[in-house]
């Protein structure tokens, strides 16, 4: 059974940092691109950032380049958003996703598994 499961959310004021982890199991992970996406409230579902199956490529969204990071460790079958300088418009909820081409586009249709979600809340 493919699962990917989110941690890492929680309540930080607006400057402070969050790492996200998603691990995942069931799936041979190297072979996989990876994206994170978030949801807020009465919004739609957004992309944030993805990475290619060997981290050849990684694509942000334009409203968090320069402050979050994705990265990936294939031995832990665990990707990861290293969010800095955080802003109240980063609360959200937070999704991991895999994509099985492994070319982990910027949008959502193309990934086929996701995860439950994590909450990331950022007070101002």
């Amino acid at each position: 059974q493919v699962q990917l499961v989110e941690s890492g959310g929680g309540l930080v004021q607006a400057g402070g940092s969050l790492r996200l982890s998603c691990a995942a199991s069931g799936l041979t992970f190297k072979n996989y691109g990876m994206g994170w996406f978030r949801q807020a409230p009465g919004k739609e579902r957004e992309f944030v950032a993805s990475i290619m199956y060997n981290g050849g490529r990684i694509e942000y969204a334009d409203s968090v380049k320069g402050r979050f990071t994705i990265s990936r460790d294939n031995a832990k079958n665990t990707v990861y958003l290293q969010m800095n300088s955080l802003k109240p418009e980063d609360t959200a909820v937070y999704y991991c996703a895999a994509d099985k081409t492994g070319y982990a586009l910027t949008r959502a249709a193309p990934y086929d598994t996701w995860g439950q979600g994590t909450q990331v809340t950022v007070s101002s």
